[in-house]
């Protein structure tokens, strides 16, 4: 069976490993059949040696969209046939915060594609628990989808955005899932910034209430102007960049939330004044919780989350590291590029 390995950053090597498709599966586990898998952003940092939580070499591989080949047998949730994907998260289940149902942030959190091996080989072996189902109808990049919808999901859980206005700092993929989320959960306004007038296109196509890019130098100017005298109340800072949380921090309406989503390469400066003197709440968000998950589903497959303009290229897995030429080379024109396995 081909692997695809993360040797150094920058390197992808396949690498000939154990087929594991005639192993005999424990009673919890099952056998997939990997279809799609998507690239995201924390694997780009990976590639470019600037994830902090990583060790090379590393099989990358956290969003995918499978099918089921075999079952152990205690398995009720799927069977062969089954399309389906699974979280990435490895948690003890011991540790205080995964005790009181957080295992999210886990202390013991290890993440496939990260801390462990990820799904980028034809073949992978998963536990019941961590399985979801899809209709057999979804396609498969779009159920390789489906972990960042759970990210946008557990994201937009943080807060009370009913009737609140929402400013969306970054409209890559997440962000975008963000905004959209933020619409289902009965936000009153949705504005979306970003620094490519490609991606705000994207976010427009989306159905994203309003969109601006920061580069124009009265960017602050126009968002204020859209939200008017109400202001806005809830900010996601997912670009990862220190001009954006500064851009959360200096204009949010005093007393207001922002939402910490974006990995950031270098630690940023968190102005004190803004936090303090505005009575501003910094929450961070990890991940996702199943539940998340099973919600992103929902939303999908009732089309109340739009996928098909995020998807930007597909690739073959044969070309694997050509993804991250493609996003290299496109930079502000790319969003998801998903890998083909078969």
């Amino acid at each position: 069976m081909k692997q695809a390995q993360v040797i150094k950053p920058g390197l992808i090597q396949y690498v000939e490993v154990e087929d594991i498709t005639s192993k005999k599966l424990e009673n919890n586990e099952i056998l997939l059949k990997i279809r799609t898998i998507g690239v995201c952003g924390s694997d780009i940092h990976v590639m470019h040696g600037q994830h902090p939580a990583v060790t090379y070499p590393v099989i990358q591989g956290h969003e995918y969209g499978a099918e089921v080949v075999a079952v152990g047998v205690s398995v009720t949730k799927v069977k062969p046939g089954d399309k389906a994907t699974a979280r990435p998260q490895l948690v003890c289940g011991e540790c205080s915060p995964c005790k009181k149902g957080r295992y999210n942030v886990c202390q013991h959190l290890r993440v496939q594609g990260f801390q462990a091996p990820g799904v980028a080989q034809s073949h992978f072996i998963v536990t019941e628990d961590r399985i979801v189902k899809v209709d057999n109808e979804l396609p498969f990049d779009k159920i390789a989808m489906i972990e960042p919808c759970a990210v946008g999901a557990h994201a937009t859980s943080q807060v009370n955005l009913a009737g609140k206005n929402v400013l969306v700092s970054g409209a890559g993929t997440i962000g975008n899932l963000i905004a959209q989320f933020a619409k289902n959960r009965g936000a009153k306004n949705v504005l979306i910034t970003d620094v490519s007038d490609y991606r705000l296109d994207i976010a427009r196509q989306c159905g994203i209430d309003a969109v601006q890019n920061v580069s124009d130098p009265l960017h602050e100017e126009k968002i204020n102007r859209f939200f008017g005298e109400e202001g806005f109340q809830v900010g996601f800072e997912v670009a990862g960049v220190q001009s954006s949380l500064d851009l959360l921090l200096k204009n949010s309406e005093k007393g207001s939330e922002i939402v910490i989503v974006g990995v950031y390469a270098d630690n940023p400066r968190v102005n004190m004044y803004y936090l303090g003197e505005h009575e501003l709440k910094l929450i961070g968000t990890l991940m996702y919780l199943h539940e998340d998950y099973l919600e992103a589903v929902k939303a999908i497959t009732s089309n109340r989350i739009l996928l098909s303009p995020l998807i930007s290229k597909h690739i073959p897995f044969d070309n694997y590291i050509e993804a991250y030429h493609f996003i290299e080379k496109e930079k502000e024109k790319s969003m998801k590029v998903i890998i083909d396995v078969e």
